[in-house]
């Protein structure tokens, strides 16, 4: 079966950074992308990164473009989302999903919450 953990998550004053980790396994399938999802209290759920196995393609979201990283260690089977110059708004259960495929495909096709195996978020608290 497929497993998706996230951690790294706690609280942080504003300007602050957290790394995130996405430990994985189980996979059967070589060509996959690792989305990082965030939903804060009373919004959407909202895909803010990610990245291919196979090319390390990568997306952002607008809204954390410039200050949040994801990169992979293939070795480990874990894949980062790096996050500095936190802001309040920033505050949110984070999430990992996976799936087949390419991130390019995700995208053009606006289906990041499409992937079919998500992993428990962790909390990120920035206080301001």
């Amino acid at each position: 079966d497929v497993q998706l953990q996230a951690s790294g998550g706690g609280l942080v004053q504003a300007g602050g950074s957290l790394r995130l980790s996405c430990a994985a396994s189980g996979f059967t399938f070589d060509d996959y992308a690792i989305g990082w999802f965030r939903q804060a209290p009373g919004k959407e759920r909202e895909v803010i990164s990610c990245i291919s196995s196979t090319d390390s393609n990568t997306y952002y979201a607008d809204s954390v473009k410039g200050r949040f990283t994801v990169s992979s260690d293939n070795a480990k089977n874990t894949v980062y989302l790096q996050m500095n110059s936190l802001k309040p708004e920033d505050t949110a259960v984070y999430y990992c999903a996976t799936d087949v495929g390419r991130c390019s495909y995700y995208y053009e096709s606006d289906d990041f919450d499409g992937m079919d195996y998500w992993g428990k978020g962790t909390q990120v608290t920035v206080s301001s």
